[in-house]
């Protein structure tokens, strides 16, 4: 018999109020069970609501989990917005998170808990205790449940065939993927999938005979909690577009472009669901090989789009601009770069000119020294390795040759410390604060970056300053009142900086 405690940090009357209105805004932020059927299900179930009585609220999927609940069959509690991205100051163990989501526990080079938490400059005893005391349980258990709920989206979202469903959720072998599959939720993988062929999942607008088949996509859906504009992601994303390396539709609001992920090369398209709140992506792999890696890629492309903020929250954080005046849309998130080595690249030659200059340098640069791919009929080009920008000439490019130098440089650190850190970087001639702090907020989606010293910014803190009747007259008073507002806005700095850009006239022409 399950055996359930409530464990929220939600208040149960809001939770209960959610439920009951099927609110998309707090999926994934909580999770009910249910004591009399032994399931757990999302804020959006469409089954009947049960009695109250006869529930209990979880605030991850993983402490439902740990009481003998199992995932609904209908609201899939697998593919929900990830809430774990949103846990504060407690940077060890999202890094511990980070880490184990990226495979470091699992596949045929797995790693041991006493290793993941030297990397983490901790015992493996306190590593246990960070995850018993912030999720309810242990790191080796979380990794394999996060492999179990990867593999129930694979089920029933694609086509794949067990044995690639087992390769791209780290599991061995089948037979072991089989075995822990039917221990812990109670059926077998094709038990699941049968089921899953008689629900009533949206299918994804792109089919086979839409998009050129010369190697077959994998299709998957992504949630996320609204509000969400993708409308100006997409216009962000267009007014820098790469030729051969980015793919925009207008009309249909597709994107796509290249990818390098830990050395995994693709093409995805993206574009957002028109019923439901995801977004449908569809995943070219260069090498058939590398599906090992597809949940690697999946949490990259939640990183790109910035699927897993809470605007609700964020929101919250923007009061000091809101006070003044200024139109907050509280859809607007984070468009990230490919890659954070990407970013940085952009910063550079983004110094000193319009984006429509620096778009034509980085059209350039990826033209002259990015590797070409073959895929969905098309050629296309990834972004430039390090390695490649580290002993490039960069004649074709018409900017100043310490810009140049400076590019080389940041080519040649980043490929001799791969493991490096924007913040590293400093080191490096040419590369200075702006550019490490763009890098971090576009590179690794930083939700805390506010870019005071950015022209654009400071210009518009200056309207909104002299509108409200208090204007900033001198640069030390600027620097005072700025960092009174990161304070203020903090741990949210980067929303707050792409809020400032979106009021300006002149913020289309930045970032």
């Amino acid at each position: 018999m399950v055996q359930i405690n409530s464990d929220c940090n939600i208040a149960a009357q809001i939770c209960q109020q959610a439920r009951l209105s099927r609110d998309a805004r707090f999926d994934g932020q909580f999770f009910t069970g249910v004591i009399t059927t032994g399931i757990y299900c999302r804020s959006i179930c469409p089954a009947p609501a049960p009695y109250e009585k006869n529930v209990r609220y979880f605030d991850s999927a993983i402490k439902a989990a740990n009481v003998g609940l199992r995932p609904c069959l209908r609201c899939r509690p697998d593919s929900a917005p990830s809430s774990f991205a949103w846990l504060g100051t407690q940077t060890t163990l999202m890094r511990a998170i980070t880490l184990i989501e990226q495979g470091y526990l699992t596949g045929e080079n797995a790693g041991t808990i006493v290793k993941l938490a030297d990397k983490l400059g901790i015992t493996s005893r306190y590593l246990n205790k960070l995850f018993n005391q912030g999720l309810g349980t242990s790191p080796k258990r979380f990794a394999l449940y996060q492999q179990l709920m990867f593999a129930k989206q694979l089920l029933h979202q694609t086509q794949l065939s067990m044995t690639e469903v087992a390769m791209a959720a780290g599991f061995n072998s089948i037979r072991r993927f089989n075995e822990i599959f039917k221990q812990e939720l109670l059926l077998t993988p094709s038990e699941l999938r049968q089921k899953s062929r008689h629900s009533t999942d949206v299918t994804h607008p792109y089919k086979d005979n839409q998009v050129s088949t010369n190697i077959k996509p994998i299709t998957l859906a992504l949630s996320y909690r609204p509000p969400f504009n993708w409308a100006k992601m997409l216009a962000f994303y267009a007014f820098r577009q790469v030729d051969n390396m980015e793919v925009i539709d207008d009309i249909s609001g597709r994107y796509g472009r290249t990818f390098s992920f830990n050395g995994v090369e693709g093409v995805f398209y993206i574009s957002p669901n028109a019923d439901k709140p995801q977004l449908d992506v569809s995943i070219y792999l260069a090498d058939a090989n590398d599906i090992k890696s597809l949940h690697y890629i999946t949490l990259q492309l939640r990183r790109m789009f910035d699927l897993d903020a809470d605007m609700e929250v964020i929101q919250q954080a923007l009061s000091p601009i809101i006070k003044l005046g200024a139109k907050i849309d509280s859809g607007l998130r984070i468009p990230a770069a490919g890659s954070v080595f990407e970013a940085a690249c952009r910063a550079v030659l983004g110094q000193q000119v319009s984006v429509v200059q620096a778009t034509k340098l980085l059209n350039l640069l990826v033209e002259s020294y990015g590797e070409t791919l073959f895929i969905d009929g098309k050629t296309w080009q990834l972004f430039p390795t390090a390695q490649a920008i580290a002993n490039a000439s960069l004649d074709e490019l018409k900017m100043p040759g310490a810009r140049k130098l400076a590019l080389n440089a940041l080519g040649q650190f980043v490929h001799q410390h791969a493991d490096s850190t924007p913040d590293d970087w400093l080191s490096v001639k040419g590369i200075g604060p702006w550019t490490v702090a763009y890098a971090n907020m576009r590179g690794l989606s930083d939700p805390d970056v506010f870019l005071s010293s950015d022209l654009v910014i400071k210009n518009r803190l200056h309207a909104l300053y002299e509108q409200s009747g208090i204007p900033i007259e001198t640069p030390k008073s600027y620097i005072s009142i700025a960092a009174d507002i990161a304070t203020q806005a903090s741990p949210w700095g980067s929303y707050l900086t792409f809020q400032l850009w979106d009021n300006d006239p002149v913020a289309a022409k930045n970032g």
